[in-house]
């Protein structure tokens, strides 16, 4: 009976592909740098929301606040 992929033995396996070609180490730096900005980009975009989220939230606390403030001066 022929073995199936989830039987094999390690010497059955072959050997794990390379990730991709070897980069010098300017080529290195260059791609860590793009990956550093990007990195910083995302970080700033994701700030810029989380505050604009917080604002959101406050003005609708404010909002929710004045309400009951309202309705609590003019009920009978």
């Amino acid at each position: 009976m022929p073995e199936t992929p989830d039987q094999a033995t390690p010497s059955d396996t072959p050997p794990p592909a390379a990730t991709g070609p070897t980069l010098t180490p300017e080529e290195a730096a260059a791609h860590t740098a793009a990956a550093d900005a990007h990195r910083r980009s995302e970080e700033e975009r994701s700030e810029r929301h989380m505050w604009w989220y917080l604002a959101y939230f406050l003005f609708g606390i404010h909002l929710i606040a004045f309400v009951m403030i309202y309705a609590v001066t003019h009920a009978k």
